[in-house]
């Protein structure tokens, strides 16, 4: 059974929190909030809607708040999601599979490579 920390909001498996080294943890219940991800504004949206469609309850916490983020501008916010331990898993993969696949690079449909150059020896853009 994994360990949750009162402090991080963290489920983890192992002796001490990963987050903050701490060793006084007790066994996670299906009703601990625990720390998903944090989440650029743009991208916080996007996963809020998803959460939503399946079902899964989330509290979202803006790292910045208001009056820094007006002053450093709203694309400098930032937002950390925490679900319910028992949607933990479910939660983990919807984000796994969203942002694991804005992370990977397109590969090159004809097999050129990103240097090539055309006739004229300009590259292509």
């Amino acid at each position: 059974m994994p360990l949750y920390c009162d402090n991080c909001f963290l489920a983890f498996e192992g002796e001490r929190c990963p987050s903050c080294g701490r060793k006084k943890c007790r066994e996670a219940k299906d009703d601990d909030l625990c720390y998903l991800t944090e989440q650029n504004v743009i991208w916080s949206g996007l996963l809020a809607d998803v959460l939503k469609q399946n079902g899964i309850e989330f509290v979202e916490r803006n790292v910045l708040g208001a009056g820094l983020a007006f002053k450093t501008g709203m694309m400098s916010e930032r937002v950390r999601f925490y679900v319910f331990f028992s949607r933990l898993g479910d939660a983990e993969t919807i984000v796994e599979g969203l942002f694991s696949a804005a992370d990977e690079a397109p590969e090159a449909e004809d097999g050129a490579d990103e240097d090539s150059e055309d006739a004229d020896g300009f590259p292509e853009i």
